[in-house]
């Protein structure tokens, strides 16, 4: 079994674990006693971490809706359309017909970086952030 030392996805509060691996596959976590965060403890979350990324279901790329039939895309193409849309609707309907909602996923300086692209580049202060998780 080999670990990897990552950041939990579920906050950003920027715990760390070991990611246990064994045959190619996510089998747990240990807590990373050393991290100044965590400190050795996780949180209910943090203990099942591993679990999402073996699921059968689980998107492995952006998906676009193109004439009816949602397919894969690549990044370029699906950031390029998520651009294309917005800047479409803030033409069409003006900023405020915007709003932006963030991830307690995303750390602070992340979740700023996004939260002054809504206010700066759309101009709109319809802003929230899902911390409620």
């Amino acid at each position: 079994m080999s670990q990897t030392l990552v950041v939990c996805p579920f906050c950003g509060c920027g715990c760390s674990f070991y990611l246990e691996e064994k045959e190619g596959r996510a089998v747990g976590v240990t807590p990373s006693r050393e991290h100044p965060v965590s400190q050795g403890s996780l949180c209910v979350k943090g203990w099942r971490a591993y679990e999402f990324i073996n699921r059968p279901e689980r998107l492995k790329s952006p998906m676009i809706r193109d004439g009816g039939i949602v397919r894969d895309a690549t990044w370029d193409e699906a950031f390029d359309l998520v651009s294309r849309k917005l800047i479409s609707i803030k033409k069409e309907y003006g900023s405020g017909a915007l709003a932006f909602l963030s991830s307690a996923k995303l750390t602070n300086e992340e979740n700023y970086v996004f939260m002054k692209m809504a206010r700066a580049a759309f101009k709109t202060n319809n802003i929230d952030h899902c911390a409620r998780l």
